[in-house]
């Protein structure tokens, strides 16, 4: 049986709104009774499609209606938001007391105070499942990184870079496009971090890079639209007199170097801790170079 469209609409909005995490969402799906291939099935779409397209899926299966519910259900329970870091807790807010009026209109019932406090329990072991598969596909990361360096062919080298980056940034929910070329220069990556686009730059090279190679990545960035910077990853890192052209000076590249990276990639810090620290240290203190290492 088909939910009420302002039910079914409502259920998506508290998803959209109330989570910021994917991770969360995934693992509170899984919490519902959702089988986890089905509950992950459309987490690359945002998440007001993911619910939307869930839910198409739950209304075609032998026990859609009850699964339904429980969702309907478990978010009726919510006192707070799931997520802090929500860009408009206002609306997360709204949008549940929106459909715990509607739940109580339709008569659809919120279980009591010990299944409330099983299904948090769930979450957090489903939430525990999701960080271990991380850690794992971090590691493997890691040894290909490792194995990357060792290889002669530098250019080889600096494809498998490449492939990293591409691989690492959607394990922490951030949408990256792998390298690609315009009519006149290569982009090895570009991805969308909190209201900005970010081109990036991959070298895996035996020399650091100089100050002709940053200023050419510079150049790229300056020929897209103003909010785009740029992120130059160096797994050789980079020499102080070079940084050092590039500070106090309104430059829009952030380094990274291949220890930097290796910090992500051991599972020490969140990589999007690591893009707000030292966003925050070139936007206060106009530091191109910050490394991870100084705020572990």
């Amino acid at each position: 049986m088909a939910l009420p469209y302002d039910i079914r609409d409502q259920i998506i909005q508290c998803i959209g709104n109330c989570f910021h995490y994917k991770d969360n969402v995934e693992s509170f799906f899984i919490s519902c009774g959702i089988d986890r291939h089905l509950a992950r099935k459309y987490r690359d779409s945002p998440k007001f499609v993911w619910a939307r397209k869930l839910l198409n899926e739950l209304e075609n299966t032998q026990d859609g209606d009850i699964l339904q519910k429980k969702i309907i259900t478990e978010l009726c329970k919510l006192r707070k938001l799931p997520d802090n870091n929500v860009p408009n807790p206002d609306a997360g807010i709204k949008a549940l007391r929106i459909l715990k009026e509607l739940a109580n209109q339709n008569k659809i019932e919120v279980d009591n105070h010990a299944r409330n406090i099983e299904i948090r329990n769930k979450i957090a072991k489903e939430k525990a499942k999701i960080i271990e598969e991380r850690a794992h596909k971090l590691s493997n990361l890691k040894k290909q990184l490792a194995d990357g360096l060792l290889l002669k062919d530098r250019q080889r080298a600096g494809y498998n870079l490449e492939n990293i980056l591409e691989s690492l940034f959607p394990l922490f929910e951030i949408e990256y496009r792998k390298a690609y070329k315009t009519e006149t220069q290569q982009i090895d990556g570009h991805f969308r971090f909190e209201g900005f686009d970010y081109l990036v730059e991959a070298k895996c090279t035996k020399d650091k890079p100089n100050e002709h190679e940053i200023a050419g990545f510079e150049r790229k960035i300056t020929t897209k639209l103003e909010s785009t910077r740029g992120i130059f990853v160096s797994i050789n890192g980079f020499r102080d007199e070079v940084v050092k052209q590039f500070e106090g000076k309104g430059s829009k590249i952030i380094l990274f170097s291949g220890e930097d990276i290796m910090h992500i990639l051991e599972g020490r810090i969140d990589l999007r801790d690591v893009l707000r620290f030292k966003i925050e240290k070139a936007a206060q203190e106009g530091k191109v170079f910050f490394p991870v290492s100084n705020f572990l």
